[in-house]
């Protein structure tokens, strides 16, 4: 397959997870429509490995997580859960793999997009709820069922609802498991916008490239000092404050004076 910056294509997971890249646009897609884009082990496996090669080795200045088809997620594949969540041990390790996957979007050095489509349940919603920013299409539903199976939904992905939702929204999303509408989310603040259907993939792509077309480092400090006001992480902020200072003596500061002089689109390359 494809290895360089303006064309990357790689699959994992016997393709259900599937990463892209061009014009520094990187694209995270899960692919199970037989089953609304439901997310089994293998796939919670392979996310953070996508996230990771789209940033290492593609240079992707956002990532754009979408499904496919009509839906984003139903969430976690639940006709896994007799094997992979039948008691509580197999349960740590399986809710460890969801972790892992809402920390590596959460963690990005990129900015994160979630593009919503249809249904985002359960696990999908906490994959739009670690992301930076979330847009979605005019009827999309929304719903976190953990208490109608029984279960507790994974408590660092409890972090990213609230912070996401507000304190009473992440309440009665998690203490009812009613579906919720994309109207409902925006105005929560959930969502960024919701979209006409004709109007969403055009959307989706100008908010990705405006996001792309700016400086790599700028925007990796920015994401950390965010990060860390919302964290409260004096450590976190302390990190910022130093790429932050960075930037000065980078070759994007030089590039964006002199084309700001030049009245021209400047051509930033992460250095």
């Amino acid at each position: 397959m494809g290895w360089s910056r303006m064309n990357f294509e790689h699959d994992f997971a016997g393709g259900s997870i599937r990463a892209t890249c061009g014009d520094a646009i990187g694209t995270i897609t899960i692919s199970n429509p037989d089953r609304k884009n439901a997310v089994t082990a293998a796939m919670w496996r392979a996310i953070p490995q996508a996230a990771r090669i789209l940033t290492d080795e593609a240079h992707a200045h956002v990532i754009i997580l979408r499904g496919t088809g009509a839906d984003f997620s139903a969430g976690a594949d639940i006709s896994e859960f007799d094997s992979v969540r039948k008691n509580s041990e197999t349960a740590v390790a399986y809710e460890a793999l969801n972790s892992q996957a809402f920390t590596a979007i959460r963690h990005c050095r990129v900015p994160t997009i979630a593009a919503i489509r249809g249904i985002c349940y359960g696990g999908g919603f906490g994959l739009a709820a670690a992301c930076d920013l979330r847009i979605a299409e005019r009827g999309a539903r929304f719903s976190v069922p953990a208490v109608r199976l029984g279960i507790a939904y994974p408590a660092d992905a409890v972090q990213d609802i609230v912070n996401a939702l507000g304190p009473q929204m992440a309440k009665v999303t998690l203490f009812t498991g009613a579906p919720m509408s994309s109207e409902k989310m925006v105005a929560a603040g959930f969502l960024l916008e919701e979209i006409e259907v004709d109007a969403f993939d055009q959307e989706v792509s100008a908010l990705a490239h405006a996001i792309a077309a700016n400086a790599p480092i700028a925007l990796h400090a920015s994401k950390l000092a965010i990060r860390a006001v919302i964290e409260q992480d004096g450590d976190l902020l302390r990190e910022a404050e130093v790429i932050g200072a960075e930037t000065f003596d980078s070759a994007d500061y030089a590039e964006g004076r002199a084309a700001f002089a030049e009245r021209r689109k400047p051509h930033f390359t992460g250095k």
